[in-house]
């Protein structure tokens, strides 16, 4: 360790200990932090290219992907993520860690823009626009696909190359002349669009005397920061906003050198759609924007140039991507002046999640992104909220049969009895623009803050969620008073679900105790079964008298989990199949071997023990056996099922005050 030159003998000692000792506490973190980032300086520096046009085009001819088009790059850099496919459904590995719920959102915005964009078809003129309620993703999905363009600019496969020197990143292939593209197509097999910019054009002659041959070409890294194939244009007051944020400006300080206007040197392609080119144009709100703003954008979308200055028109390859909310995008459309644009822009609905678990998994993520990741949130808490989520957002279903929490729980993938894959799709098609509207993500995670802070524990529960939830609808505003009472009934009815789960948490962690009691009935059960089924008599193992199967416990099992009288032959039939499915692999059927089974008999013992819960959890002055048992369930809630003390405790009592009503 070299000693800094304004530190004194005496005091580098001291100053070398306390490095030493931070070393030493951080674990050594000082040094790996440093050398990481000396590594990626190294590895960056490493990727770094410089040549002449006559070596790029080795490259191109090498690797034809360097020369492909924003559009493509955008589509390829998506699939090279991966791309899996579940019942008929396209998931995109990409989005895969960000986005949740919205598959079929994705797939239509991969499918029916990037992809034939890709393929170079008529889309790829057109203006992404993301339409959808406030805090559905749509954000989230540019950000996603910015950031994913600047790591891929870094790979092999994303590697994209420019003119060196050019403030708008310019394609080398520009170089080539028009007169000569059709025939270094039948060579290369690359198609080039555009023009040779009228700055590049200049320094052409000036620089390179005519030779492009010469010309410098760079491999460039996209970053939003530096502003390199990256641009985001924020609409702000229309009376101060300048043309210029988009296109450039006229630098007057170089007039005087250069002459005149029209000369490119006196020109900074500095706009965002400048900077932006090869890559992708974010505009925040672009419906808010000022008409001067976008007419800008017909020429872009439809001929791939705008124009800037008092020279020829600019040649740029970018994806440009818009998102706004439905309201405004209704008003936009009915505005006569905006015909132009109406058909220059290719809308894809980016509604909310309709689907429990995966709103819960946005609300997992939300909260390990915040500072209350060290706050405990009991099992299901989550859950009871995302429920009243997306009841909010679903529409009444016309279809006979079938309420609202049925239909949730079909889109959520559970098997709702006399229901399959087809009554979901005839649900969906009900309501083609169903999750439009509802309470959005961020609503619930404020309130569960609120209900974090409010309670001041380091622990909170479903009730504590459902309860700063229903505050909170009192004092939104924008919430409207029929809304706020549909609301109201959806938290009940969130409520009566969690009531449900929370009894069937208390019954696993109960049951376990008596699983001798469990397996003794499965089994007293598959033998009636199977009688019932070969049509055979049962013998009474203590007195060997032949008996009938007995239909009082099979019913008493089966009814446990809705099945009915006309399908308990179907379902027994089932588990005698399952049974023998067993024995010809050798393997035993167990308890654990038929999951609807299991559910069966723990409900069945539980029904049978309810007196038993309801005894030892409700009771003030429990005796030392009900001690005892409560201890075990809290315990095995806590091991086993993601319960901390106070919210296991919590549990108990609560399941016990609902046995009692």
């Amino acid at each position: 360790m070299k000693r800094p030159k304004f530190i004194s003998s005496i005091r580098y000692h001291l100053w070398t200990n306390f490095i030493l000792c931070k070393k030493a506490l951080n674990g050594g973190r000082t040094i790996d932090i440093l050398s990481r980032v000396k590594r990626y300086r190294e590895e960056e520096n490493q990727l770094k290219w410089e040549g002449t046009f006559a070596e790029y085009l080795e490259i191109v001819k090498q690797r034809p992907e360097v020369a492909q088009t924003a559009h493509s790059r955008v589509y390829n850099m998506i699939k090279s993520a991966g791309v899996l496919e579940k019942d008929g459904q396209k998931m995109y590995q990409f989005f895969g860690r960000e986005i949740f719920g919205l598959e079929s959102a994705l797939e239509r915005l991969v499918e029916e823009y990037f992809h034939p964009a890709a393929r170079r078809l008529d889309v790829r003129k057109r203006i992404l626009l993301l339409m959808g309620p406030v805090s559905g993703g749509k954000s989230t999905i540019v950000t996603l696909l910015k950031r994913g363009l600047e790591q891929y600019s870094r790979t092999d496969e994303g590697a994209v190359y420019a003119i060196k020197g050019c403030p708008m990143h310019e394609d080398p292939l520009h170089l080539i002349p028009h007169h000569l593209r059709e025939d270094f197509y039948k060579e290369y097999g690359i198609r080039i669009e555009g023009s040779l910019s009228p700055l590049n054009t200049m320094r052409l002659e000036q620089e390179y005397g005519g030779r492009i041959e010469d010309v410098m070409v760079e491999r460039i890294f996209f970053s939003e920061d530096r502003r390199v194939g990256i641009g985001t244009f924020t609409p702000s007051d229309p009376k101060s906003q300048d043309i210029a944020d988009l296109t450039g400006s006229i630098d007057f300080s170089t007039i005087a050198e250069y002459g005149s206007e029209s000369d490119p040197r006196a020109y900074r392609f500095d706009g965002e759609l400048n900077k932006a080119n090869r890559g992708m144009m974010e505009f925040q709100e672009m419906l808010k924007l000022d008409e001067k703003f976008l007419w800008h954008l017909l020429s872009l979308t439809q001929e791939g140039n705008f124009k800037a200055g008092r020279f020829a028109l600019i040649s740029a390859d970018e994806l440009i991507v818009a998102h706004t909310n439905e309201t405004e995008y209704r008003s936009f459309i009915s505005n006569k002046k905006n015909e132009a644009l109406h058909s220059r822009i290719i809308v894809i609905p980016i509604p909310y999640n309709l689907k429990v678990s995966e709103e819960e998994r946005i609300y997992e993520k939300m909260i390990r992104e915040s500072d209350m990741a060290h706050v405990h949130i009991a099992p299901h808490a989550l859950r009871a909220a995302a429920i009243f989520s997306v009841l909010t957002r679903l529409e009444v279903p016309k279809k006979a049969g079938i309420d609202l929490v049925k239909k949730m729980r079909l889109y959520d993938g559970e098997a709702v009895e006399g229901y399959n894959s087809v009554d979901v799709e005839e649900l969906k098609k009900e309501y083609p623009n169903e999750g439009m509207h509802g309470v959005d993500p961020r609503y619930v995670i404020n309130r569960i803050s609120s209900a974090i802070i409010r309670k001041e524990v380091p622990s909170i529960n479903a009730l504590d969620v459902l309860r700063a939830l229903k505050d909170g609808l009192d004092q939104h505003a924008s919430i409207s008073d029929e809304d706020r009472e549909k609301y109201m009934n959806y938290i009940a009815v969130a409520r009566r679900e969690y009531d449900e789960i929370a009894k069937n948490e208390v019954q696993k962690a109960f049951v376990y105790s008596y699983e001798e009691s469990a397996k003794h009935l499965m089994n007293n059960y598959l033998d009636n079964v199977e009688a019932f089924c070969n049509k055979n008599k049962l013998r009474d193992p203590l007195t060997g008298e032949e008996m009938n199967p007995d239909e009082k416990l099979m019913r008493s099992i089966e009814e446990q989990i809705g099945v009915s009288e006309n399908a308990k032959r179907a379902f027994r039939e089932e588990i005698l199949i399952r049974l023998s499915a067993f024995a010809r692999k050798g393997k035993r059927f167990d308890y654990n071997s038929h999951e609807r089974l299991r559910e069966a008999i723990q409900k069945k013992l539980f029904a049978d023990l309810k007196d038993v819960v309801k005894i030892t959890t409700s009771s003030k002055t429990p005796d030392e056996s009900q001690l005892k048992k409560i201890n075990e369930v809290v315990a095995r809630l806590i091991d086993e099922y993601g319960y901390d003390s106070t919210s296991a405790n919590e549990l108990l009592r609560y399941v016990g005050s609902l046995l009692n009503r």
